[in-house]
Protein backbone atom coordinates (compact mmCIF):
# COMPACT_ATOMS: atom_id res chain seq x y z
CA UNK A 1 0.00 0.00 0.00
CA UNK A 2 1.05 3.38 -0.63
CA UNK A 3 2.35 4.87 2.24
CA UNK A 4 0.82 8.46 0.96
CA UNK A 5 -2.94 6.41 1.27
CA UNK A 6 -2.19 5.39 5.01
CA UNK A 7 -3.63 7.13 7.52
CA UNK A 8 -1.36 8.34 10.04
CA UNK A 9 -2.28 5.90 12.88
CA UNK A 10 -1.96 3.24 10.33
CA UNK A 11 1.83 4.45 9.30
CA UNK A 12 2.48 4.03 12.89
CA UNK A 13 1.55 0.95 13.44
CA UNK A 14 3.26 -0.40 10.59
CA UNK A 15 6.03 1.85 11.71
CA UNK A 16 6.34 -0.05 15.27
CA UNK A 17 6.51 -3.15 13.69
CA UNK A 18 9.08 -2.38 11.14
CA UNK A 19 10.79 -1.22 14.64
CA UNK A 20 10.57 -4.06 16.70
CA UNK A 21 12.00 -6.24 13.53
CA UNK A 22 14.44 -4.37 13.05
CA UNK A 23 15.60 -4.31 16.58
CA UNK A 24 14.95 -8.00 16.83
CA UNK A 25 17.70 -8.41 14.54
CA UNK A 26 16.96 -11.33 12.46
CA UNK A 27 16.02 -10.20 9.32
CA UNK A 28 18.29 -11.35 6.62
CA UNK A 29 20.13 -8.00 5.33
CA UNK A 30 18.34 -7.42 2.19
CA UNK A 31 14.68 -7.68 3.91
CA UNK A 32 16.35 -5.12 7.06
CA UNK A 33 17.58 -3.16 4.08
CA UNK A 34 13.92 -2.57 2.68
CA UNK A 35 12.13 -2.26 6.44
CA UNK A 36 14.72 0.37 6.98
CA UNK A 37 13.65 2.01 3.73
CA UNK A 38 10.49 2.07 3.89
CA UNK A 39 10.38 2.94 7.96
CA UNK A 40 12.33 6.41 6.58
CA UNK A 41 9.35 6.81 4.14
CA UNK A 42 6.68 6.17 7.20
CA UNK A 43 8.82 8.61 9.19
CA UNK A 44 8.80 11.42 7.36
CA UNK A 45 5.09 10.88 6.31
CA UNK A 46 4.16 11.06 10.25
CA UNK A 47 6.33 14.24 10.70
CA UNK A 48 4.59 15.89 7.75
CA UNK A 49 1.35 14.88 9.17
CA UNK A 50 2.16 15.90 12.49
CA UNK A 51 3.57 19.27 10.89
CA UNK A 52 0.84 19.85 9.20
CA UNK A 53 -1.43 19.62 12.03
CA UNK A 54 0.19 21.45 14.48
CA UNK A 55 0.60 24.14 11.53
CA UNK A 56 -3.36 24.17 11.47
CA UNK A 57 -3.80 24.55 15.27
CA UNK A 58 -1.27 27.61 15.27
CA UNK A 59 -3.85 28.79 12.59
CA UNK A 60 -7.08 28.11 14.13
CA UNK A 61 -5.53 29.30 17.90
CA UNK A 62 -4.50 32.83 15.73
CA UNK A 63 -8.47 33.39 14.57
CA UNK A 64 -9.62 33.16 18.89
CA UNK A 65 -9.67 36.58 20.38
CA UNK A 66 -6.21 37.73 22.70
CA UNK A 67 -8.71 37.40 25.72
CA UNK A 68 -9.61 33.81 25.10
CA UNK A 69 -6.25 32.72 24.92
CA UNK A 70 -5.42 34.38 27.78
CA UNK A 71 -4.86 31.84 31.00
CA UNK A 72 -5.53 34.80 33.40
Amino acid sequence: MPAKKLKFEDAMARLQEIVTRLEAGDAPLEEALQLFEEGAKLSALCYNTLDRAELKVRELTALQPEESRDDG
